[in-house]
């Protein structure tokens, strides 16, 4: 059977299947509904943190200790978590880590436009980039499989 996802409910369901035991995020659009879709989930614990450095923080402390973890951020968010996204780029992960930007190109619902494809590559982390809401979900999966094996966040 198959269900009609949208690309933050698919990466919410593909955490799900991942595994994932930890989510966290910082409440913006267009990446809210990620983790109010994680919510679905009572296996996975969800926590709605103050900034996004914070909820990277969370996330990343769980993901030291051998966790799965995924934080979920908008764009603009990415510039507030900067310093520890950049620190697990160089020191490395235990557990499976994936970070979620949700951009947005056009300026449909933010006060900024920036391309935070950029990041991934200064913190020599691996980016994925989803077209579609079927590859939103599976790039998610991948992305804990990737974090594991590289020992770094995707």
């Amino acid at each position: 059977m198959k269900t009609l996802l949208s690309g933050n409910e698919a990466v919410a369901r593909g955490a799900w299947e991942a595994g994932c035991q930890v989510a966290t995020a910082y409440p913006g659009t267009p990446s809210t509904e990620i983790i109010e879709n994680i919510l679905k989930y009572p296996e996975i614990y969800t926590e709605w943190s103050v900034n996004e450095k914070v909820a990277l923080e969370v996330a990343a402390g769980a993901c030291f200790s051998g966790a799965r973890a995924l934080v979920a951020m908008k764009h603009v968010g990415l510039n507030v978590a900067a310093d520890p996204l950049f620190t697990m780029g160089y020191s490395g992960v235990t557990g499976g880590f994936v970070v979620v930007s949700a951009d947005d190109p056009g300026l449909w619902s933010s006060q900024n436009e920036q391309d935070n494809r950029h990041y991934a590559r200064h913190a020599k982390i691996p980016i994925l980039e989803p077209s579609d809401s079927n590859e939103a979900k599976l790039f998610t999966k991948l992305g804990f499989e990737i974090s594991e094996k590289f020992d770094t966040p995707v």
